[in-house]
């Protein structure tokens, strides 16, 4: 039986970066009767331009969203979507088959099965 993903204390992640630098997508982390399921949001972000490793049951989506469709010259009264470089982390628990585990993204979320051990 795995361990509880309520038992699991994941990767603390920061809030998004309104300097430039690493921002955080919003990331749901949940089981069901025989998955854990990652679900990440990245909305207007190319497929090409996501990085999905596994390494010691730590799980890291990385990437880069460009901000190509604004002017050049623009004046923001509100900025709250981040561009740039993206990281977020998550520690698997154990009871997990990562070597199983399956991808898809579409309609801007990025969602992550992890099968549990059999």
């Amino acid at each position: 039986m795995p361990k509880s993903a309520s038992d699991t204390n994941f990767a603390s992640r920061g809030k998004a970066s309104t300097d430039g630098g690493v921002w955080s997508p919003n990331t749901d982390v949940y089981e069901t009767t025989d998955h854990l399921v990652i679900k990440v949001e990245l909305a207007g972000i190319n497929k090409e331009d996501l990085d999905l490793t596994v390494a010691e049951n730590r799980m890291t989506v990385s990437g880069f969203r460009h901000d190509e469709k604004r002017a050049a010259k623009s004046v923001f009264r509100v900025m709250e979507i981040d561009h740039g470089p993206f990281l977020t982390a998550i520690d698997l628990p154990e009871g997990y088959d990562t070597d199983a585990a399956k991808a898809s993204y579409q309609d801007g979320f990025l969602r992550i099965e992890v099968p549990t051990l059999k």
